[in-house]
């Protein structure tokens, strides 16, 4: 039998009896080839703003994107909870022009490896915003149809590709065109979904976690069968 010490891919594990549980991202995301950001490898990012979540997760980085007008109190604690790079949203639908500049500006200044802005996001805003900071800009793609190019001249670094069952042929689309471009792709549900996906080119994969209350109801009902 091979001693195990001697295949560089074994990989000693070590934990402890109270940081055993935490919440993994599906190995299956790890045959992505990764995005480097400052030095930084990532290929896993966990999809999420829960804090206990995102403190208690094996992911490379966080998108911290949700469907409220971001606010500077929310993404401090989120870069202050996690342990690794966090992405924080910084609108562009609603909460778009000086305003969302401002918020990316903060969001670079308290530690923000990137930011990431939403579909409707203009051109002429990514340009203004791409003057005034130095970290990654993130655009998030949900349609075939999307101008990539003119995204890439107006100064987006990295697309955030999340079109639902259409993902992975969004993904190829953009590949095929540009072959060199980062691209963060959502999963899907399934282990198939996620190869899918990394075949057709997405350089790393985000990943939605079970809620708090999921992951709850498992320890609940341990706790009933032992009492």
């Amino acid at each position: 039998m091979e001693n195990p010490i001697k295949d560089k891919k074994f990989i000693p594990v070590i934990e402890s009896k109270l940081r055993k549980r935490i919440v993994e991202v599906p190995k299956e995301i790890y045959e992505a080839s990764g995005i480097n950001i400052f030095g930084k490898r990532i290929k896993s990012l966990i999809f999420s703003t829960d804090v206990a979540i995102i403190k208690n997760s094996n992911a490379d980085g966080v998108i911290a994107v949700y469907p409220f007008t971001p606010q500077l109190s929310i993404t401090h604690a989120i870069i202050d909870v996690s342990p690794s790079p966090v992405f924080a949203g910084v609108g562009g639908g609603i909460t778009t022009g000086q305003r969302s500049i401002d918020i990316a500006l903060h969001a670079e200044l308290n530690g923000a490896f990137g930011i990431v802005l939403n579909a409707p996001t203009p051109n002429a805003l990514i340009m203004e915003m791409k003057k005034r900071i130095d970290i990654p800009i993130v655009i998030t793609v949900v349609s075939e149809k999307e101008n990539i190019e003119g995204r890439i001249k107006a100064g987006v670094s990295i697309f955030n590709v999340s079109g639902g069952a259409k993902t992975a042929q969004i993904v190829r689309n953009i590949r095929e065109r540009f072959p060199e471009v980062p691209i963060i792709a959502t999963g899907g549900p399934t282990v198939d979904s996620i190869r899918d996906t990394i075949k057709a080119g997405a350089n790393a994969i985000t990943y939605t976690p079970p809620t708090s209350g999921e992951l709850f109801s498992d320890i609940m009902d341990n706790y009933r069968e032992t009492l």
